[in-house]
């Protein structure tokens, strides 16, 4: 963060405690918002001040992990346990605060390539460490015991990937509990049986906030326990406890939140623990803008989860409106990252052909390693950005178009497209992608 921008954000949590002071005056309505408004505020201002600045990468392995949390698990705040070993034998660990009786589990990375709220957790678990008579530690420490399981999958983040070093997906592994990861996780939740459950992962950056809405920053779900999709009392808890993140978020990340798909998986984590009586949140990071490394999510989700484990602690969120959940826009997939409308593709013999471009980003984080995807008349094709380059020339560079008598437009090779006036190459450019 920039440091004016740090000195702002402290500026602005010192005068919460006035306005949550004076906010009676302001009626319910009005104080209740001012109050909602404050304690996300401080919730960022806590994952600024404690942010592990060791771990900046997305890519953290499990050895960075945990030398960068090594100072803190020594000051005697938080207790680590092995709670089981990786297909590779890498050691699995909870890292527990607090000591009252509502018990909360959090894990994240059961798909190794999804460390945003890896990183994140490793802000919270610093705070729990070195906040000493911080009063929202002292509430959270008094009223719940918080165990968090960052990078249940630590094999797959080794090499940045989905699945574990068996090539199994581990959130589709509840029901057969075939992987050591799965059987940790179904063990540790057996043996804590937490009131509450957050799912943390990362979902891919094209996605928007209903058709045609902003990029989706974050999805929220109260997943379902059967195919119904009915709410008994442990998923209503859920709903709650999403309609009051929601709210929080609504003034952190305006048209950038939606609902996750609610369809029953009867393999997945979320939806079974669930159903095993433990109210479950499924928090899914997307993309900001200009946030390669997902640093900005990070202290998004940092601060969601301050908020949420402070609303359990008080029993706020039983106070939160339904609605807010179920208005949510649904979370919508989007199949291309850049679409090129009405141009024309420059050919070896200097003429041209009227073609649309999809293309797709290997990393759309961080929008690097374009790739052409198809290629023709995709007039109503849905993009995260459609640029419409009528009438301007696109000169298209990919392995198949470097050998003039043999070019060729393949999907799914690497591209690059340079927009100009004309067909001649030397003419005007006007954009170049990437």
């Amino acid at each position: 963060m920039p440091e004016v921008n740090r000195h702002l954000l402290l500026a602005r949590a010192g005068l919460c405690g006035l306005l949550l002071t004076l906010s009676c005056a302001l009626g319910v309505d009005r104080a209740l918002h001012a109050q909602e408004s404050c304690r996300t505020l401080l919730g960022q201002v806590q994952a600024e001040r404690y942010r592990v600045a060791a771990i900046a990468d997305r890519r953290v392995t499990h050895e960075e992990l945990w030398r960068a949390l090594a100072p803190y698990l020594e000051t005697g705040g938080v207790r680590v346990t092995e709670v089981g070993r990786s297909v590779q034998a890498r050691a699995l660990y909870a890292v527990t605060f607090g000591t009252g009786p509502t018990r909360v589990l959090l894990w994240s990375q059961m798909h190794g390539d999804e460390s945003t709220a890896t990183m994140a957790l490793a802000d919270l678990i610093r705070f729990f460490a070195e906040g000493g008579d911080d009063p929202l530690r002292q509430l959270i420490g008094d009223r719940l015991t918080v165990v968090m399981v960052p990078m249940l999958n630590p094999d797959g983040a080794e090499r940045f990937q989905r699945r574990n070093a068996a090539g199994v997906d581990v959130n589709r592994d509840a029901r057969r509990l075939a992987t050591p990861e799965a059987q940790a996780l179904k063990g540790l939740r057996d043996s804590l049986a937490p009131a509450f459950g957050f799912n943390l992962h990362d979902q891919g950056a094209r996605n928007t906030a209903g058709p045609g809405g902003a990029p989706v920053a974050i999805a929220l779900l109260a997943p379902a326990t059967d195919s119904s999709r009915g709410y008994g009392r442990i998923r209503a808890r859920a709903r709650d406890l999403v309609a009051l993140m929601a709210g929080a978020l609504s003034t952190t990340l305006p048209g950038r939140v939606a609902k996750y798909d609610d369809t029953f998986n009867e393999r997945a984590f979320g939806d079974l623990i669930q159903r095993w009586g433990t109210s479950t949140v499924l928090i899914e990071s997307g993309a900001l803008p200009d946030d390669p490394d997902k640093q900005q999510l990070r202290a998004v989700n940092a601060m969601l989860l301050l908020t949420a484990l402070e609303a359990i602690a008080t029993d706020r969120y039983l106070l939160a409106d339904a609605a807010t959940y179920e208005r949510l826009p649904f979370n919508e997939g989007v199949p291309y990252d850049v679409l090129l409308l009405g141009g024309e593709v420059v050919t070896p013999d200097g003429g041209a052909l009227t073609l649309d471009l999809a293309l797709q980003f290997d990393d759309p984080v961080a929008r690097r390693g374009l790739v052409l995807v198809d290629v023709g008349d995709l007039a109503g094709t849905v993009a995260m950005d459609t640029l419409n380059v009528e009438g301007l020339f696109l000169h298209v560079s990919t392995p198949s178009t470097l050998d003039p008598a043999r070019w060729a437009l393949v999907p799914r090779e690497p591209i690059a497209v340079v927009v100009r006036r004309a067909p001649s190459d030397d003419t005007e450019v006007v954009l170049r992608l990437p």
